[in-house]
């Protein structure tokens, strides 16, 4: 078959079969005499497993190794598992730092007054920059304040995500500090 056959019968975009043959994830596939690319059944039960695991969310080297594994007949299943669990973990924690933004983001709306005045926290927060910053001074209104809290820790499936950071060795990310520390938000609201 045809690489536009091969993408209908695994749900592989023909992009990303040429993508994952160069990179080496898949054989390079055979050729015609006039130089398309051919497929068999074998291609596409792989590029299925491939398709399957990019929506589980591996990574292209995860894959190689989920690959390498399903291939080996006298694999240990405690492998295979160990590479699941580390999945979950790291969802678990983009889960978590997805949350933290609908919170902050939630805050921050809900600091806005939405009128006609041109004050708004949204805005100045996404103006400043570093990792410590703060949304407006405590006393003034309508302003969102983001504050540390020292020692605050979180676990998701083990893995210690609130783990506060010395300044020497904080990094200077936002998402990476925000893995490693709690934040605490503070509204002081509009006056209306």
């Amino acid at each position: 078959m045809n690489i536009g056959d091969a993408s209908k019968a695994s749900g592989v975009s023909a992009k990303m079969i040429r993508y994952y043959e160069e990179t080496g994830l898949i054989p390079t596939a055979g050729r015609t005499a006039s130089g398309y690319r051919t497929y068999g059944d074998t291609d596409v039960q792989i590029l299925r497993f491939i398709g399957r695991s990019r929506d589980l969310g591996f990574s292209v080297e995860k894959i190689t190794e989920l690959l390498a594994l399903w291939r080996d007949r006298s694999r240990q299943s405690a492998d295979v598992k160990e590479l699941a669990q580390e999945q979950i973990a790291g969802l678990e924690i983009r889960i978590a730092e997805m949350q933290a933004m609908v919170q902050t983001l939630s805050k921050l709306a809900e600091a806005c007054c939405g009128d006609h005045r041109p004050e708004c926290p949204i805005l100045e927060d996404l103006g400043r920059s570093g990792c410590c910053r703060t949304f407006g001074g405590a006393t003034a209104e309508g302003r969102l304040e983001r504050a540390l809290v020292g020692g605050l820790t979180r676990s998701v499936a083990g893995v210690s995500i609130g783990t506060r950071a010395s300044a020497a060795t904080r990094p200077r990310h936002d998402r990476e500090f925000t893995r490693r520390a709690g934040w605490t938000l503070a509204v002081t609201p509009c006056a209306r």
